[in-house]
């Protein structure tokens, strides 16, 4: 096997429970391969986030790491009455969002983002609340 470089911000890199490591395509949901999947990406705007849909992994705990600029990190209430949390993530900070708890970024400047999780059964749903 030829060994290469691998450019983290056009690929992400699937580790899978065999063992192999292989670079791939980034992917917001499963593709059923049962690979956590590392994600390096660069982003300017909240677009770039979904910042508009929360996310949900039922099956495993996501790392999201901030390794440049600044992100919040927004956790939907559990229950009716409660409120929105929030986390802010600077430079060189991390948070681990539980399995199956719905979660949003938004961007407090550019940055590079990295996400560490299992995407089997992930979800997306679009924001009823106002932006």
């Amino acid at each position: 096997m030829k060994t290469t470089t691998i450019d983290l911000f056009a690929s992400a890199l699937h580790f899978h429970p065999d063992g192999d490591v292989r670079a791939a395509e980034r992917q917001m949901t499963s593709n059923g391969s049962g690979a956590w999947q590392i994600a390096t990406f660069h982003v300017e705007t909240d677009a770039d986030v979904h910042a508009d849909h929360w996310e949900m992994h039922p099956e495993a705990e996501e790392a999201v790491c901030c390794l440049a600029g600044g992100v919040r990190l927004h956790f939907r209430p559990n229950g009716p009455g409660e409120a929105e949390e929030m986390v802010q993530l600077q430079e060189g900070t991390a948070v681990i969002v539980p399995r199956g708890r719905w979660h949003r970024l938004e961007l407090d400047a550019p940055s590079d983002l990295m996400s560490i999780t299992l995407r089997n059964g992930t979800r997306l749903e679009k924001r009823t609340d106002t932006l």
